[in-house]
């Protein structure tokens, strides 16, 4: 069992500090853990190149753990949640600017380990598995992307020892992921969602957008397109969702859709088409060389 580095609570708080740059656990844990206080304490989890919608996560971080708890943002590009093919050279890298941000809205340490540092004897011979639900849609497209997700995780949960996870709904699979790994392994932390932040013509906000060139980038409009109908088509029922979005995508030039599908929220399974209640519609395509993803929240009636 991990050693828990947490004082016991008691009401006593601290002052939020500037946020301070870590590279080594040990660094983490005298930067996050200065003194014997006890708060509540929030981690938010990126590969870095943070925008606006990480910038959401951060926030979320510091309402729920309030003005005198703690806000960990971690930065690390993870070489286990890509495969072959994929774009882990190309994934870029700002560490400043993540730094800035992070502290602007409001973390008090960032963690930004090296891969020998998150993987001291190299890449790890015993994983965690996603099982089932990391089978289907991104699971099948980027084989075992969800178990290398997974991993890095259940590691950075060990090391930050959180009360709150905090995570984007925009990655809806693997959130439904991480909640049910923390649920099935008990993992003492609470995992919160936090809605996609979208430019105001409705394009989900991606660290991978900055790809697109500018016609792409108007052809990628079509993925929020399809999803706001299949939204608007919720109380007809799961084949009218369905039909709806796949018919903005039809029309859609330069667009090559991977999958689109209507979930189950929890099990991320097809709704079969009896379904009712809340459901997730989710999407992903390549839009020029620049794969893609996004969701909604829909309600089927």
């Amino acid at each position: 069992m991990a050693r828990d580095r947490r004082p016991a609570k008691a009401p006593k708080p601290v002052k939020v500090r500037k946020a301070v740059l870590t590279r080594t656990v040990e660094e983490f844990e005298a930067a996050f853990w200065p003194d014997e206080q006890p708060v509540d304490n929030a981690v938010v989890m990126t590969m870095g190149a943070l925008h606006e919608g990480h910038a959401a996560l951060v926030r979320a971080a510091r309402r729920q753990v309030g003005k005198d708890g703690r806000v960990a943002v971690t930065v690390f590009v993870n070489p286990l949640q890509f495969g072959a093919g994929e774009d882990l050279d190309r994934y870029p890298r700002t560490l400043d600017a993540d730094v800035a941000l992070a502290e602007e809205m409001g973390a008090d340490v960032v963690f930004a380990p090296s891969v020998d540092e998150v993987y001291p004897n190299g890449e790890p011979l015993v994983r965690i598995a996603a099982g089932p639900m990391g089978e289907g849609f991104e699971g099948a497209s980027r084989p075992g992307h969800f178990d290398g997700m997974l991993t890095v995780v259940a590691k950075l949960l060990h090391i930050t020892d959180p009360d709150f996870a905090v995570f984007g709904e925009k990655d809806a699979q693997q959130l439904a992921i991480v909640r049910r790994m923390v649920a099935d392994l008990d993992f003492d932390v609470e995992v919160v969602g936090v809605p996609t932040v979208r430019e105001d013509d409705g394009l989900a906000l991606s660290s991978r957008n900055r790809f697109l060139s500018a016609d792409e980038r108007v052809r990628a409009l079509a993925l929020s397109r399809a999803l706001f109908a299949g939204r608007d088509a919720g109380a007809q029922g799961p084949k009218a969702v369905r039909e709806a979005a796949a018919a903005v995508l039809e029309g859609a030039d330069g667009i090559s859709l991977d999958y689109l599908a209507l979930v189950d929220p929890l099990s991320f399974t097809e709704a079969p088409d009896d379904f009712q209640g809340e459901a997730v519609l989710a999407v992903a395509a390549k839009v020029g060389s620049t794969r893609l993803i996004d969701n909604v929240s829909v309600i089927v009636r």
